[in-house]
């Protein structure tokens, strides 16, 4: 008798099957696609004001300002909203033409919003924007 399909007469497998790996693969690709969307979801909710006029702005460096907790600059929380000058020092010390958007809860104090604003001056950054939401998300 010979031998099975696959291999020689040592026992030895000759040929591998890959369907099995190509069935796991494919399952973590949709794992990857339906994450992806809640990663980029902001952890934070926020509710922005609406503009009329918004421009699209190359983020650099991202200070999110809640309602409620600490101010988030690049997604890394400050304890006692304290530091954030040594932060945006650092991050203009690598690039003298840093952006920085400010995304502030619209139930945030002006005068929290004012001290952000005078630490980033303190720090050397004078290209700031405000982020909002296009008036036609309003109704979402």
């Amino acid at each position: 008798m010979g031998a099975p399909s696959g291999q020689n007469g040592d026992g030895i497998i000759a040929g591998i099957n890959v369907t099995p790996l190509v069935d796991v693969m494919l399952v973590l690709l949709v794992i990857f696609i339906v994450t992806a969307k809640i990663i980029v979801t902001p952890a934070v909710p926020l509710d922005l004001p609406h503009a009329a006029h918004g421009e699209e702005v190359q983020v650099v460096l991202s200070i999110i300002v809640p309602a409620r907790g600490p101010v988030l600059v690049n997604g890394s929380p400050l304890p006692n909203d304290e530091g954030l000058e040594e932060k945006a020092r650092s991050a203009a010390a690598g690039n003298p033409e840093l952006r920085a958007v400010i995304q502030a809860d619209g139930d945030v104090p002006h005068r929290r919003v004012v001290r952000v604003l005078d630490e980033l001056r303190g720090a050397g950054v004078t290209r700031v924007a405000f982020g909002a939401l296009p008036d036609e998300d309003r109704a979402r």
